[in-house]
């Protein structure tokens, strides 16, 4: 396992965080972290966990592995080919939460039988961004449901619909 070059990664965050035009305090609030400890990292002073990586880099809309990488956390040569699964699995938008945690858990259980494992951290951090996100997702339909503003899944078979698009009562729509 590679130290933490906290270095490497605070300017790389900093660097990131100028291009989404965030400043520190904005990316600290997004993030759920201090803007002192925030800065702390920026400036290679803190090693931050790979819950906290998570969490930064879910607030900057960049890979958590990533900042893995840049961390130290992850090995780039070893691990890529894990990351970049991962990182396939995380981003096909025909998958829905869910199915992209049953997914990871499936690759990770193939991967930990044939002798390869992630850290704990890594496994923690990436654990909470897949758990954040399906809370995220459930909220937004909700939000759309009650906004009324949900669109139908594409697969989705669907029984008779009213003139507005809500369901039709089936027992109207049987006679």
């Amino acid at each position: 396992m590679a130290s933490l070059n906290v270095g490497n990664l605070g300017e790389y965050l900093r660097e990131q965080r100028r291009n989404a035009q965030l400043s520190l305090r904005q990316l600290a609030d997004a993030a759920g972290v201090s803007n002192p400890y925030l800065s702390q990292i920026e400036r290679g002073l803190r090693k931050p966990s790979a819950e906290v990586l998570q969490q930064v880099a879910k607030a900057l809309r960049i890979s958590a592995e990533t900042l893995y990488v840049r961390a130290g956390i992850l090995d780039a040569e070893r691990d890529r080919d894990e990351v970049e699964t991962r990182a396939v699995i995380l981003a096909d938008p025909t998958l829905n939460e869910r199915q992209k945690q049953v997914l990871l858990q499936i690759y990770e259980s193939f991967r930990k039988e044939n002798g390869f494992e992630i850290t704990p951290d890594l496994a923690r951090g990436m654990a909470q961004n897949v758990t954040q996100d399906m809370a995220q997702d459930e909220a937004q339909g909700m939000a759309e449901h009650i906004s009324g503003t949900q669109q139908a899944p594409d697969i989705a078979v669907r029984g008779p619909r009213t003139a507005d698009g809500s369901d039709a009562d089936p027992q109207q729509t049987a006679s």
